[in-house]
């Protein structure tokens, strides 16, 4: 069973999708480990992008994920950090495939709704990053018996 963070952007707060994202990954039989809305700071967002702090794009993503609070999620699953990458879609929701959620609802590479962790380790890293370990929930789901196959749930 893997741990990955989501973050539901500003794009999404602002439009009202907060419920629809959700929804999308709990019908999809992942469990929401941890949710918490908070706003952004200027450390928490150069040590989560710090590989484009030198980016000429910086500052204005820092503005876009400042533009309003937005919801921090950690989901769990069996090899949750690639279904959730394959829910999310390409970064840019003009190429995302419909059936996505950024194919679904974003045509901007920046305003895309959602930040979904690319590996396990940094699905580790993040996940610590935005929540205390007393913030994250492992518990027995009742679905996970018609989620996941015999043996498929450890």
């Amino acid at each position: 069973m893997e741990t990955t963070l989501v973050l539901l952007k500003p794009s999404c707060v602002q439009r009202q999708l907060i419920g629809e994202i959700v929804n999308r990954f709990e019908r999809r039989g992942l469990r929401i480990s941890g949710m918490k809305m908070m706003q952004l700071s200027d450390e928490i967002l150069r040590e989560h992008y710090a590989h484009l702090v030198d980016k000429p794009f910086f500052p204005g993503l820092c503005a876009s994920m400042q533009a309003s609070p937005v919801v921090a999620m950690a989901i769990s699953g069996v090899e949750a950090v690639q279904v959730v990458r394959t829910m999310a879609g390409v970064t840019n929701g003009r190429q995302a495939a419909p059936g996505t959620i950024r194919g679904d609802y974003s045509v901007s590479n920046q305003q895309n709704i959602v930040h979904a962790s690319d590996s396990v380790e940094n699905a580790a890293i993040e996940v610590a990053r935005f929540f205390r370990p007393e913030e994250v929930f492992d518990y027995e789901s009742g679905a996970f018996a018609y989620i996941y196959g015999a043996g498929e749930c450890k």
